[in-house]
């Protein structure tokens, strides 16, 4: 009976059930996983059997996570495979281009198919005004192939981990086509790459030339390695279970289901909640990714490095999702010119993203806006010689950040998100370059201009945007207001001591008064100099969970209804956030005080020096077996005391 029991069990473990995905966070993944692995080790040592085995045991899991959507991973697997083969074998260069723009069409062409249906019929039916609905028409060939209807035909559902695999191909016939890499000759081989199961459905994305001269190395776990993956899997449940899961369940997802139930220091707080909500989350699945790799001898990239001690917007990019801020540099940036130049595909995307713009949000003064901004600095840099490189640069820039928020998912918010993101990175670079008075006058204007909105325009946005840039402009006169003014005395007492009846009259009130103000000023320019570091991460934390506002709208929605859902709840969480509150903040502090120590702990943790952080890490790697074992028993024990009864997908399944 007990035996059969067993075999119901492994049944359940490999059989397809939409409503219970193979998520790292259930005991039936770890239990397929432990399976996957003593297989593993029967084979290890033959290298071909070994990557055969991975692929199969891969796509059994896609299949676990996916159903039939595991064909398309082979469709996709298949025809990289070949058109790279093709791509190396010509020996001319515009045949090479050809190839690699059919494996870019296909590739990018099953993506948006299925991900950016609904986006374009939108856009379409807004053009021409007609109802376009949309049908699934791969469910109908296959219910024709059938010959019944197996599928539905009424709805295009997204696959899992998509835009993933997808970025990843293209990543690998691009770089044959030129010449970084040479084509897999196994197509096991390259099967195994694409599809890898730890990093398959979420990343991080992976350059073929960082893991495809893996395959062929022999397998290799040293004692520190296996008590670094262990940690790093142990980490990743806690980040998603703990933080991520628990924040959401217990306060998060509340607000953002009915903003207006809630006041606006709770939809405040919901936004900062949700902004370590997401990086736990994400960061929680790389982790555990990362650990299972090393455990079966593969190094996968870092993708996070504590995003949120960054002290701009450009910085916070090369800390957050760095697989995909590398490849959106490595194959878009760069392509469209990068710091050098405009190409065609620079006007392209103005042209097409502006006329997004115009449909999406139905207002013509919007479009005109933005084809006016980019006609003027196109303009301007043919004007300015001088300023030409900086503005392709920031041009390009503000392109890719816009379409790396589209690649997100298809609605006006994550064009939203990802032209805010364009503009905090543009902004920082004027900033950088400004000098200090002239950052304090120029965010003393914006902090009027928003402060006679309020009076003239009154509305909840204005007072948001009150409040940052006063904040800001303060801290600019502060800082540079200081040095300008130390700079003055400086500068007068040097030219009276230069007075030698000035310089005899040392002992003037007038000679101490002037003497006396450099000691203080220097001591409190070096205190603000101190602060300046907490300061900017404090600012590039609360613009970044600003930008996650349109972020966390847009996300979990049907594509059929996104866009008019994702703007009301913005909207929504606007109009509370910038209301009057109602006073009673620390009354709702006291009721979610859980939610909120957690919050704090987490963001601690989060901002803890990396050296200490290195240290705890090889420290639990070092330790003796028996006790690391102890260590994991109670670290489970805690965890599981957090397991919600409903299943919380990872946030970045649904891109």
């Amino acid at each position: 009976m007990n035996f059969e029991l067993l075999i119901s069990y492994l049944q359940d473990v490999f059989r397809f059930d939409e409503n219970s995905p193979l998520l790292f966070t259930q005991m039936h993944f770890w239990v397929f996983f432990c399976i996957v692995f003593a297989g593993f080790a029967l084979m290890q040592k033959r290298t071909l059997m070994r990557n055969a085995y991975l692929m199969a045991v891969s796509l059994l899991f896609y299949y676990k996570t996916s159903g039939l959507f595991v064909g398309l991973l082979l469709l996709v697997t298949c025809s990289d495979f070949l058109i790279a083969q093709r791509i190396y074998a010509c020996s001319d260069r515009w045949r090479k281009w050809l190839w690699l723009t059919l494996s870019v069409t296909l590739d990018l062409g099953i993506l948006c198919y299925f991900k950016y249906s609904y986006f374009f019929a939108d856009i379409i039916g807004q053009i021409f005004g007609i109802h376009l609905e949309v049908k699934n028409i791969a469910a109908e060939w296959f219910n024709s192939a059938a010959g019944s209807p197996v599928f539905s035909v009424d709805r295009i559902i997204l696959p899992v981990g998509i835009s993933f695999y997808t970025f990843q191909v293209i990543s690998y016939t691009a770089d044959v086509y030129r010449g970084l890499i040479k084509p897999v000759r196994n197509i096991l081989d390259f099967g195994f790459y694409v599809s890898f199961f730890p990093q398959l459905v979420a990343g991080p994305i992976v350059k073929a030339s960082d893991f495809i001269p893996q395959l062929y190395r022999r397998y290799f776990l040293s004692r520190r390695m296996f008590g670094l993956a262990i940690f790093m899997i142990l980490g990743g449940l806690t980040k998603k279970i703990i933080l991520s899961d628990y924040l959401a369940l217990n306060f998060i997802d509340r607000v953002f289901a009915n903003p207006l139930l809630f006041t606006g220091f709770e939809n405040l707080a919901a936004l900062f909640l949700y902004s370590l909500q997401v990086y736990a989350d994400f960061s929680g699945y790389t982790d555990i990714a990362i650990g299972l790799s090393l455990l079966m001898g593969f190094h996968l990239p870092k993708n996070f490095n504590s995003p949120y001690k960054a002290q701009n917007c450009s910085n916070f990019w090369k800390r957050w999702h760095i697989s995909l801020s590398r490849w959106l540099q490595n194959y878009l940036y760069i392509p469209l010119g990068g710091n050098r130049e405009i190409t065609f595909g620079t006007y392209f995307w103005i042209a097409l993203l502006t006329l997004s713009a115009l449909i999406l949000s139905g207002n013509v003064w919007v479009a005109a806006g933005a084809l006016l901004l980019a006609v003027s600095v196109v303009v301007t840099a043919w004007r300015c010689p001088d300023r030409r490189k900086k503005i392709y640069a920031n041009l390009n820039s503000m392109i890719t950040m816009l379409l790396g928020g589209l690649w997100h998912g298809a609605s006006l918010n994550f064009l939203i998100w990802g032209g805010l993101n364009g503009v905090g990175m543009i902004v920082y670079k004027f900033w950088r370059d400004a000098k200090p008075l002239h950052r304090a006058i120029a965010t003393t204007a914006a902090a009027l201009a928003c402060w006679m909105l309020t009076i003239y325009q009154p509305a909840p946005l204005w007072r948001i945007f009150l409040c940052f840039t006063g904040f800001i402009a303060v801290s600019a006169w502060l800082k540079g207001g200081v040095k300008e003014v130390k700079g003055v005395i400086a500068r007068h007492a040097r030219k009276k001591l230069k007075d030698n009846s000035f310089a005899s009259k040392s002992s003037s009130p007038r000679y101490r008064l002037i003497t006396s103000f450099n000691f203080p000023i220097s001591t409190f320019n070096f205190q603000l100099s101190t602060l300046n570091r907490p300061w900017s991460i404090l600012v590039t934390f609360t613009f970044i969970t600003f930008t996650r506002l349109f972020f966390r709208s847009g996300s979990n929605l049907d594509p059929a209804t996104a866009n008019q859902q994702a703007w009301q709840t913005a909207t929504q969480m606007v109009t509370r956030i910038g209301s009057r509150w109602t006073g009673n903040e620390w009354a709702i502090i006291c009721t979610y005080r859980n939610v909120f120590l957690l919050f704090v702990l987490g963001m601690i943790i989060h901002w803890l020096p990396e050296n200490w952080k290195r240290r705890y890490r090889f420290a639990f790697a070092s330790l003796p077996l028996p006790v690391m074992c102890l260590v994991c028993i109670f670290a489970v024990l805690v965890i599981y005391q957090f397991v919600s009864a409903e299943m919380q997908p990872f946030i970045y399944f649904q891109f």
